[in-house]
């Protein structure tokens, strides 16, 4: 294989351009050329396609989003869609390609390789919901983005003897969430995997104002439901002075981690080894530290389970 593809898609992740300049580079150090698809899969049906040097990537590992910028493709949803990406790849001469994104990303891959077509997926993604790896590139960075803010909503919490409600993303995940809770010593974390536990946030924050705390942290993931509406609800309920912070797209911005950063290396470096011994179908991940891949076929759609014993073990400590 001489000539490969990289795009990334959907949401953006701190750690895509760490990615993407690990396949070039990697590529190029294998004689390979590497081409860069602007705008994900919308911009490999409009041959939005230039082909990348050394150079191209210099100066972007220390930097969030994505240089190949990321779009929703609808289009690419259809079979017309699919049958027009491919003869753009036919026409740059690209024998194998790169996604770099979440579930959705992976699955407009996996309906390449259907097609017959070479492709390595590479999971991108903060919510950290792709099944098949224990981290994801990007989920570092936003959980040190949440935990900074959470740090200093607590300021504010203890000065003003509040309950805080911070809203986090994770519409079908709560790994941040969770992770997050733990980290900076939430008195509650609801997430999408758990059954609704309101009464026991309630009581919970009741037994505490009964011993004399004067404020708490609630982490809500947004698949869990609206951070306003559980605010109102709390107050209502408890007569406690409440307030709600949405987080939202900050998550995603900012430089990343040096663990975001290496993981994204390896990651991207790993896809590059796969097609050039002719592998196809895969998606590269880490589990226990190592590097592993998986039938992407397998992947799409599979459910990604948090650690129980995490949220047993934050649900013990806020007691």
């Amino acid at each position: 294989m001489k000539k490969i593809g990289v795009l990334t898609s959907g949401g953006d992740a701190p750690g895509m351009n760490a990615a993407i300049r690990a396949v070039v580079r990697k590529a190029i150090f294998h004689s390979m050329d590497v081409y860069g698809i602007k705008y994900g899969f919308q911009g490999l049906i409009d041959g939005h396609i230039e082909k990348l040097e050394i150079g191209s990537v210099g100066d972007i590992i220390q930097r969030g989003g994505t240089k190949l910028y990321s779009a929703r493709c609808e289009a690419f949803k259809t079979d017309e869609g699919q049958e027009k990406a491919l003869k753009q790849l036919e026409k740059f001469g690209i024998e194998g390609l790169v996604v770099i994104g979440g579930d959705g990303s992976f699955r407009g891959a996996q309906k390449l390789t259907e097609k017959g077509y070479p492709c390595i997926g590479v999971p991108g993604t903060i919510d950290n919901d792709i099944a098949g790896t224990d981290f994801t590139i990007g989920f570092d960075t936003a959980l040190n983005t949440i935990i900074e803010a959470i740090d200093k909503i607590r300021d504010t919490a203890t000065s003003h003897e509040r309950t805080y409600v911070i809203e986090v993303m994770g519409r079908n995940a709560g790994d941040l969430a969770l992770w997050a809770g733990l980290a900076d010593g939430a008195e509650s974390i609801l997430i999408p995997e758990a059954p609704d536990e309101f009464d026991m946030v309630i009581d919970r924050l009741k037994r505490g104002h009964a011993r004399g705390k004067k404020h708490s942290i609630i982490i809500l993931a947004e698949g869990v439901g609206s951070g306003i509406d559980y605010g109102n609800r709390i107050q209502e309920a408890t007569n406690l002075e409440t307030r709600v912070t949405v987080l939202g797209h900050i998550q995603r911005g900012g430089s990343p981690t040096a663990s975001d950063r290496v993981l994204a290396s390896r990651l991207g470096s790993k896809a590059v080894d796969l097609l050039r011994i002719g592998h196809s179908g895969k998606m590269v991940g880490i589990q226990k530290n190592q590097l592993v891949e998986h039938d992407i076929m397998e992947i799409v759609g599979q459910k990604h389970d948090i650690n129980q014993d995490m949220y047993k073990l934050a649900n013990e400590l806020s007691i």
